[in-house]
């Protein structure tokens, strides 16, 4: 991973145009070739980035990181202020607690408390950023991706919303829809994932365990 502190401005050009003016700002160049433009706010949402596959070609004081449908960003540089890489090896993944394994396996088990008609195509559904909790069809055949938290919060639909990204470029898969499984909701993340096109599904954990009323509360 590269972090690059700069003083800079950055032009996105594609569907539309966007304009951050010069600033300092953190340029983040992942190995998986995505890059992203961070400022010293927001949390860990960038002002502007480009997902993989893309490319980026370095010139005295200008980045441009183009993709295969030809947008781009323009990264003009007027100043470095710091640029070290590091190698972070292979990452773990998330480790769920208890409750969210448990969830996983209880889900993948009873599909149909996800919706009518859904089946499992499998668990723990590996892309290249990552596995999805599961992979299943609706009722149609569809493909549905789905995310399984305790707690649904806003890092869950961006996680879901970039593995979803990912599988409608894949022609085998495609068009994949989201589903958002959890005990809880937040109301900002259920508003994201709407926003999104993304089902929200609120579990009775102890109903799937069948200790109380098989009845799902579906949102």
């Amino acid at each position: 991973m590269r972090l690059v502190i700069a003083r800079c401005q950055v032009d996105y050009v594609g569907r539309l145009t966007a304009h951050l003016p010069m600033a300092p700002r953190l340029l983040l160049v992942k190995s998986d070739g995505s890059v992203s433009i961070h400022a010293d706010d927001r949390a860990y949402k960038p002002l502007n980035w480009m997902s993989p596959p893309c490319w980026l070609e370095e010139q005295p004081g200008v980045w441009t990181v183009r993709n295969k449908a030809d947008e781009s960003l323009v990264i003009t540089i007027d100043e470095v202020l710091h640029d070290t890489s590091h190698e972070l090896g292979v990452d773990p993944g998330l480790v769920k607690d208890g409750v969210e394994a448990h969830l996983q396996e209880l889900l993948a088990a009873h599909p149909t408390a996800l919706g009518e008609g859904y089946t499992l195509v499998r668990r723990e559904y590996m892309t290249a950023i990552g596995p999805v909790d599961l992979l299943c069809r609706d009722a149609t055949g569809r493909s549905v991706a789905v995310e399984i938290k305790r707690r649904g919060e806003i890092d869950g639909v961006e996680q879901l919303t970039r593995y979803l990204e990912l599988m409608n470029r894949d022609p085998l898969l495609a068009p994949v829809a989201g589903v958002f499984a959890a005990q809880q909701i937040k109301p900002q993340a259920r508003t994201l994932a709407e926003d999104r096109g993304i089902r929200c599904v609120v579990v009775d954990y102890d109903a799937l365990r069948g200790t109380e009323s098989t009845d799902l509360r579906l949102f």
